[in-house]
């Protein structure tokens, strides 16, 4: 999958006197995270000197004997190279540590997390990058979450960073990925409290599906979290989704309420779900023809009929038709459907 242009890099300070472990931490950093994370190396504390009164660092990981009687005051923030397993205790002036000997993907995500935390301020979410699109239904069951994972997962297949943001408030993650790891009720705090960097704590937190390629966020702690979000707060985590990747795509519930309606004026696309039901068709049509907010999204929205509806006369220019797949597993379901979804908008 490519790399993309446009992300935060991080400044990072790596001074040890092991080389052998910062030669290997270095070379891990630049092959998976050359993108995302510029590294310097320092192995003497007189050259760190050197470098704190030259340069200003966002992270340093740094080891106790180099930093004795050191300013720190050019690291935004300063991290003790902790030389034991398990959790590390807070080093002794104060700073906090960090685990030297872990599995380095698991460090980059602690690193990022708390980097995140001293960004006050600094909330990254003005640069919109991803195309957006907003998979919506007025109708629940009519397998809106496995569209939006097949379109996403067709994205991926055209070698795209593709990010998957479910909104519901009873999560649909857990039926398609693992659901071991923070969850994004962690960003619904940092919306909440109005400080911190959402971007870079996004980056912190997502999981990536290597089998399909497709990034994502776990579902909320609890059901509740996603309420305490105002729609200028849903406005800010999609456009700090959006600086992170090339695709996003949103799985909202069912309702449309104001957020949601915020979430179709930012979304490039927005598909609307529909199957063969008398009941989808219903709503579907008390939507198109009764709701001010049809008019809005006209313009960019997609019919998607599942399961093989026949959608009949559109009020919206495309139409894409899906087949019914006689599958209990919502997997090989995803599945068929993403070769169904090629060459879709």
């Amino acid at each position: 999958m490519r790399k993309s242009a446009n992300l935060m890099r991080i400044r990072l300070l790596i001074a040890t006197q092991d080389a052998s472990y910062s030669d290997h931490l270095s070379n891990w950093l630049t092959g998976k995270h050359a993108d995302m994370v510029d590294v310097c190396v320092c192995s003497a504390r007189g050259r760190l000197t050197e470098l704190l009164a030259a340069r200003n660092f966002d992270v340093g990981l740094l080891e106790p004997p180099l930093i004795e009687n050191t300013d720190l005051d050019s690291i935004k923030l300063p991290l003790v190279l902790w030389p034991e397993e398990g959790d590390a205790p807070v080093h002794e002036n104060g700073l906090k540590t960090l685990s030297k000997y872990r599995r380095i993907s698991g460090m980059v995500g602690d690193i990022l997390e708390q980097y995140s935390k001293v960004l006050s301020g600094e909330n990254g979410t003005n640069t919109k990058r991803a195309r957006v699109t907003a998979v919506w239904s007025p109708v629940g069951g009519v397998g809106k979450t496995t569209v939006a994972l097949a379109y996403a997962a067709q994205k991926a297949a055209e070698e795209k960073q593709v990010l998957y943001l479910n909104l519901e408030p009873f999560s649909s993650v857990p039926v398609f990925f693992s659901d071991t790891g923070k969850s994004i009720s962690a960003v619904f705090e940092m919306l909440e409290a109005h400080e911190g960097n959402i971007r870079m704590l996004i980056r912190s937190i997502r999981k990536l599906d290597a089998s399909i390629g497709i990034s994502y966020l776990l579902g909320p702690e609890n059901y509740d979290d996603i309420n305490i979000l105002s729609e200028n707060d849903v406005a800010a985590l999609v456009t700090a989704c959006a600086g992170e990747t090339d695709e996003l795509v949103i799985d909202l519930s069912s309702v449309c309420d104001e957020r949601t309606r915020r979430i179709f004026e930012l979304a490039d696309r927005v598909f609307l779900v529909t199957d063969p039901s008398a009941t989808a068709r219903i709503k579907y049509s008390q939507f198109a023809s009764q709701h001010n907010v049809f008019e809005r999204v006209r313009g960019k929205a997609a019919l998607v009929a599942n399961r093989g509806a026949v959608p009949g006369e559109s009020p919206v220019d495309t139409v894409i038709t899906l087949p019914y797949v006689q599958s209990a597993d919502a997997s090989v379901v995803c599945r068929t459907l993403t070769h169904s979804l090629a060459g879709a908008p």
